[in-house]
């Protein structure tokens, strides 16, 4: 019996969301997180195939540069997850400066291109390098 790869989606806001359909669609079982601190407790215990995350940067945090961090640290202890996250253009620089200290296998801008979501988590189905 064989079971689906799971694909976590975790929302800060409603990005991730409305993409649920095609992830189930290319075979995903997928879970769904409002909370980071869940969303990490789950990776501890079981960790996905894919995390797909909202990531955002505000002026106010005050000791880290967004939302994902925390999530993103505990994710780098589980290589065979891949981390896909969406982001808003306006939130490059940031997200160029959290790529350099954590893995972020791939990220899209919003409004994502389905086309391009869809080759991407093809590709890491079929574990097909990139």
């Amino acid at each position: 019996m064989s079971t689906f790869p799971t694909l976590l989606m975790v929302n800060a806001f409603i990005g991730t969301a409305g993409y649920k359909k095609l992830y189930l669609e290319l075979g995903y079982s997928v879970v769904s997180e409002w909370s980071e601190r869940k969303a990490i407790s789950l990776i501890r215990k079981a960790p996905p195939v894919v995390i797909v995350a909202d990531f955002y940067h505000q002026s106010d945090f005050r000791d880290r540069l967004s939302n994902l961090e925390s999530l993103l640290a505990t994710a780098q202890a589980s290589p065979g997850t891949k981390i896909l996250v969406f982001y808003e253009p306006a939130h490059q620089s940031v997200l160029d400066a959290v790529r350099t200290r954590l893995r972020i296998d791939a990220a899209l801008t919003l409004p994502v291109q389905e086309d391009l979501l869809r080759t991407t988590l093809q590709t890491w189905l079929a574990g097909k390098p990139e």
